[in-house]
Parts: C-alpha cells; structure tokens; sequence
C-alpha cells in the first residue's frame, strides 16, 4: 500500500531551521506534484508550498523567502527547507500528493489521487 510518511518535524526557537522530508513508501511508476500544507492549532488547512514533477514552485506569500521545496523523484521524496522559522508557523505539516500510478496485478497499473501523509508537528517558540 503507497503511503507519504513526514518526518522532520520538532520544536525549535524562533529564528532557527527545521527540515521537513516526505518519503513515499510503497512501489510507484510516476508521481506528479508534491505539495506540503500546514495546519495551525485551531484553524484551517493551508497550503504552504507546491513543486510539480518539472520542479515547478510556488509558495504561501507567508512563507516566500524563508522556505524552500525541493524533490528527489530517485528517492521518492519531497522536502521543506524551513528557515527563520516564527511563531506563527507552529502547526502540523502535512505532505500531499495529487496523483501517484502504482502497479495493478490486474490492470498493469492504477491511479491514486489526492494522497496525504499523517502530519508532522512543527513548534517554534519564542
């Protein structure tokens, strides 16, 4: 079964770096974007930063210049270079996925859409 499986998350001081990591665990054949959302306690869902499978980026206005999205599509994974971290980005960072073809017994392959990982915490006090 294909999962997304965050890593990297923690507590750190305002101004210091973390480092977010998305591996996708399972045997895939293709994989488009990768995106990494956050949710802050008690609030919605928001998108933090988008990388297509041309590496493409975009991100949040609240993040631009202080975050960085990257992939290793040989490794299957994404990552979220997170620096001068501040207090209003603590939250759980979650990993997504639009679309993944996975290999099908029966078909050859399939497609998955909309895959999200389980979250990582990320604190930063101040």
């Amino acid at each position: 079964q294909v999962q997304l499986v965050e890593s990297g998350g923690g507590l750190v001081q305002a101004g210091g770096s973390l480092r977010l990591s998305c591996a996708v665990s399972g045997s895939i054949l293709n994989i488009k974007t990768m995106a990494w959302y956050r949710q802050p306690p008690g609030q919605q869902r928001e998108l933090v930063a988008i990388i297509t499978s041309d590496e493409g980026t975009t991100y949040a206005d609240s993040v631009k210049g202080r975050f960085t999205i990257s992939r290793d599509n040989a490794k299957k994974a994404a990552y979220l270079q997170m620096n001068s971290l501040k207090p209003e980005d603590t939250a759980v960072y979650y990993c997504n996925t639009d679309w993944i073809l996975v290999p099908d017994q029966a078909r050859g392959a399939k497609e998955l859409f909309d895959l999200w990982g389980q979250g990582t915490q990320v604190t930063v006090s101040s």
